[in-house]
């Protein structure tokens, strides 16, 4: 209870909250969720105590105890944060009430607590240094450091006075320094009494020297006092000789890996590490405690400072594999590859410190510096997932990052941002930003408007720990502390290594041009391998003998390497994979697309089950009831429409054992309130249930969940929650297909073309509500030209129509699957498809919006049971396919437009004049089904019709591959409105002129 209470005054006087009603009335404690009124030293009728004492004291000062007085005149001075008095009875709300009953006099107050201004003083002082004493911590290496051999000197030491920055509210007499005062519950730095300077002397050598702490705005305060008991207490960070060897070795490896690039490629494109090496030994540790708490994998995220040496020295990668990426070398398998230091890595061995079995992934990234941070979340939730790790306890996440990214790209704050979501939590995050203190040529006063670059961790309490990455011990405890506290309460948390950037942005640039003094400091400065060399020797750690051997036999060992990577003549992509799939392929069958029609037994079972209200004693809203009624009489037809043809296919993968997870801006319920798989109760809080959890026994898991408003960070954390296993279905969808414009660059650099660079396969399938309804530019086109475009597959190539496994092939050459579907029969096959495939592609869904209500829009269960399959292309089946030679046009289409064709068509009984075929698969394009449409309607005329704009929409794809699929004997007109620069109008007056026009260019020439 007493942590509840110091919470409450530290929110109430110090964060903006004064005086709050919340905080004083909430029934629940800030830190540990625990009502008030079960503490059993309350009784029930004290829970606004504060706020009496607080109005008591407004009216009156001397009516409440003097040490209160002293803390209430501080606290609305704004002077800055002062430990709250003890909560005793003797001074809190009963002593308020004896003293109004029964006056104390001065006399006995005094005598009760004679030094309260003086140790309300050192209190202060003690609160200063805990919340600001990283602001004059020597964490940059390019000022003065302390040095890291002589273990009590301060900044007082230095200044020869105490830090005015710490103390300036406060006034201390020279008499003070000597004497003593008791040390308050708030600080771990010794119990009892000590001399006012030995207190500030021990607060400085916490929070003054090379370690920057900022920990004070987190809430909980059991996460403070641990982080004080951590730093504060006396030799607390002092390393083993045995830890300060191990990191001497691993720092040595990373140094001279560095140095070795520089001498054998010294203008080679390579963003080094050099200025912040102590990266890798940080790594390294972090592995190996999290392996002591028996974790089983960590998961990297990271740009491309220093990847190359956390390729070779921590994902112990052999360094000729690595050299030889600097030659020219043929690819033994298929693929573009990537750049060197884009490269993944997954990596399997038992770690020499603990001697467990440990795995270590490195996810490729592209050149976007943080895109990869949600493809690291989500890769992590689905592995945790997948070892039914709840907690966290297995797959560790860590995340490295730049110092002008971190808090220049928004997708930090998106990933961020989940990390206490129901459903995207991973149990934390270490963060590690390799500090350069300068992003390419921009010095951090023009780069952010922030005072650190890590201030976008403080959005979820994450304790921040500044460290100078010229003092490896200091590194290596912060890496150990932010370890600890990761595993113990399972929240993210940051270390910022403050170093430098010995060369340029790369090898080849010039940094003198923009930063000359930095520059000229920095040529002054030792590599931080001869730094530490001498501390090692001078403190006894290793011999000066020791450190040359090993050099010796590094140096040999990197030269017999280069020999070895110098004779390969190709390479193997296959090596990089971060995400290998084992025995996926081996068991695969690549020689047909198996069956994706389903029992009628099944359907129907699943199909009850989800028109069904959860029970009889859980409340629903009037207008669900109505959902139900109407889906139990579609049901009891054997009908689908697009909401229960989605259901039937993700229920029955279930059944099969396949994960299903579900994700984006509220897919719950579905953004046009069709899909409803969480119902909520009306009468009771919390009470939800969510459907397909128990339509089977043995089924696999079923996860729905609504996401932030992010669509770049959620696109990515599903993104790389699909790469973990090929055996799940994970679907992400956008509000509105026109969204996912936002997460633009992780389709074009890692979704479109992440297994042409790394050999990585994706079976992700991303729905975007599409069509133009009249509801403006945004709200209308999902794009479809941009994912077209991104397509990998040759519109002057006419595939061999001989080949039995036409269409399984044209799936396995291209990059991904694009399709605008106009049944539930279709959208349930394509889904069910996705994953019985030989192999994994990304699937984008153009979805309606009108269709899903439509009643032309519906399927019979027929058309999903056993012997069916998906439609690439659906021909036509009305009155002009029953004397096709008669039918003057016939028209391609895809998605909703269809059904007003076919509207107009009727309404102008010109259905045995016009023929329409539609195209649900655009991508890969179906050649020989058009082939075959044609050669049936041999005298009409040929034409694409679309509702999107001619510059938009599919036709700029379909164009010259219907030229290609033709071979010239026959043209091909457009059907459409005419070019935009908007997507669609929102001018409801030109909206539907423009929709009268095109029905009028579907008729021309007809009547």
């Amino acid at each position: 209870m007493l942590s509840l209470l110091k919470n409450k005054a530290f929110n109430i006087f110090n964060t903006g909250h004064v005086l709050s009603k919340n905080l004083f009335t909430s029934p629940t404690s800030l830190d540990k969720g625990v009502p008030v009124s079960s503490d059993p030293s309350f009784d029930g009728t004290s829970a606004n105590y504060l706020e009496d004492m607080y109005n008591s004291w407004l009216k009156d000062p001397k009516s409440v105890h003097t040490s209160w007085d002293a803390y209430f005149r501080h606290s609305s001075s704004g002077r800055g944060y002062m430990q709250p008095p003890n909560f005793s009875p003797e001074n809190t709300l009963s002593y308020l009430k004896s003293v109004q009953n029964n006056p104390v006099s001065s006399s006995q107050v005094n005598e009760r607590l004679q030094n309260v201004p003086e140790q309300s003083i050192v209190q202060d002082i003690v609160n200063n240094y805990q919340m600001r004493g990283h602001l004059l911590a020597r964490t940059n290496p390019l000022d003065t450091m302390f040095d890291i051999t002589d273990k009590t000197t301060t900044l007082t030491d230095q200044l020869g006075k105490v830090p005015s920055e710490i103390v300036r509210n406060q006034k201390i007499d020279e008499s003070m320094l000597t004497s003593s005062f008791s040390l308050p519950s708030s600080t771990k730095i010794g119990e009892g009494s000590l001399p006012l300077k030995e207190i500030i002397k021990r607060l400085e050598l916490t929070y003054c020297r090379h370690i920057g702490l900022e920990y004070m705005h987190i809430l909980d305060e059991e996460q403070c006092a641990w982080i004080r008991e951590k730093f504060e207490t006396p030799g607390a960070s002092e390393l083993k000789k045995s830890e300060k060897r191990l990191m001497l070795n691993r720092l040595a490896k990373a140094v001279m890996f560095e140095g070795f690039l520089q001498k054998k490629w010294a203008s080679e494109k390579r963003f080094g590490l050099e200025g912040c090496e102590v990266l890798i030994p940080c790594l390294k540790h972090i592995i190996d405690e999290a392996s002591r708490k028996d974790a089983e994998m960590a998961v990297i995220g990271m740009a491309h400072r220093g990847r190359l040496n956390v390729i070779a020295n921590v994902c112990n990668t052999p360094y000729h594999l690595l050299f030889g990426q600097f030659h020219a070398l043929q690819a033994e398998d298929e693929g573009a590859g990537d750049v060197k230091y884009h490269l993944g890595r997954y990596n399997k061995r038992v770690l020499p410190v603990t001697k467990k079995d440990f795995t270590t992934v490195l996810i490729a990234n592209a050149s976007h510096l943080e895109m990869v941070n949600p493809v690291c979340a989500g890769r992590v939730k689905a592995e945790q997932f997948f070892r039914n790790d709840s907690e966290g306890n297995k797959i560790l996440p860590i995340i490295i990052h730049g110092d002008a990214s971190i808090c220049g790209e928004g997708v930090v704050y998106e990933t961020i941002n989940l990390a206490n979501l129901k459903n995207f939590h991973n149990g934390g995050t270490i963060h590690v930003i390799v500090n350069n203190q300068v992003g390419f040529t921009t010095d951090p006063i023009y780069s952010r408007s922030s005072f650190y670059c890590t201030d976008v961790g403080k959005i979820i309490n994450a304790p921040i720990f500044h460290v100078n990455a010229d003092d490896p011990e200091s590194a290596l405890y912060v890496a150990k502390v932010a370890t600890e506290f990761r595993f113990t309460f399972h929240k993210d948390v940051i270390i910022d290594l403050v170093g430098y950037r010995r060369n340029g942005h790369n090898e080849a640039d010039e940094p003198m041009v923009t930063q000359p003094l930095m520059y000229k400091l920095i040529k002054t400065i030792p590599n931080i391998l001869e730094k530490y060399s001498k501390v090692a020797v001078q403190t006894g750690v290793v011999t000066q003998e020791e450190i040359n051997k090993f050099k010796e036999e590094t140096d040999k060992l990197l030269e017999e390497e280069f020999v070895i990577g110098g004779k390969l003549t190709t390479m193997r992509f296959a090596d990089w994979i971060d995400s290998p799939w084992s025995g996926f392929f081996k068991k695969a069958d690549d020689t047909k697309i198996p069956s994706t029609g389903v029992g009628m037994d099944v359907l129907d079972h699943i199909a009850k089950k989800f028109s069904e209200p959860p029970g009889p004693d859980f409340e629903l809203h009037k207008a669900l009831l109505r959902v139900m009624q109407m889906r139990q009489e579609m049901v009891n037809n054997h009908t689908a429409d697009w909401a229960i043809g989605e259901a039937l296919a993700i229920g029955s993968l279930l059944k099969d054992g396949i994960h299903v997870r579900l994700s984006g801006e509220d897919v719950e319920r579905g953004t046009f309130s069709h899909r409803h798989h969480v119902m909520h109760h009306q009468s009771k809080a919390n009470t939800r249930y969510t459907y397909f959890q128990d339509l089977f026994p043995g089924q696999a898991p079923y996860i729905v969940t609504n996401s932030p408003i992010s669509e770049y960070g959620v696109l990515g954390f599903e993104h790389g929650y699909s790469m973990a296993r090929p055996d799940c279905l994970v679907i992400w969808e956008a509000q509105f297909g026109d969204f996912a414009n936002n997460g633009q660059a992780l389709f074009d650099c890692m979704i479109a073309s992440g297994q042409t660079k790394w050999m990585r396969q994706c079976g992700l399938v991303c729905l975007f509500p599409h069509g133009l309804e009249g509801q403006g530019p945004e709200h209308s086109s999902g794009r479809m030209e941009r994912f077209l475009q991104l397509s990998s597959d040759d519109q002057d190539y006419l595939p061999p129509n001989c080949d039995e496994f036409y269409d399984l092939n044209q799936l396995r050459d291209i990059n991904w699957i694009i399709a605008n579907c106009t049944t539930p029969a279709s959208l349930f096959h394509i889904l069910r498809r996705q994953v019985k495939l030989p192999f994994r592609k990304p699937l984008l869904i153009f979805t309606p919006k009108s269709l899903l209500r439509l009643p032309e829009a519906r399927s019979k269960f027929e058309e999903m049971s056993e012997g069916t399959e998906f439609q690439r292309l659906i021909p036509e089946t009305g009155p002009a396919a029953e004397n096709p030679s008669v039918v003057k046009k016939l028209v391609f289409c895809s998605g909703k437009v269809y059904y007003e064709f076919v509207k107009v068509l009727k309404e102008k009984n010109l259905e045995n004049k016009v023929a329409v075929a539609r195209i649900e698969q655009i991508c890969p394009f179906p050649f020989d089904l058009v082939e075959k449409e044609v050669q049936k309607y041999s005298n009409a005329q040929m034409a694409w019709g679309q509702e999107e704009h001619k510059n938009s929409g599919a036709w700029t794809y379909v164009q010259p591959r219907f030229e290609t699929a033709l071979k010239g004997e026959r043209d091909v007109t457009y059907i459409g409105r005419p070019p935009s620069a908007s997507t669609a109008s929102g001018n409801k007056i030109q909206y539907q002129q423009q929709y009268k026009n095109l029905m009028a260019d579907l008729v021309a020439n007809l009547e």
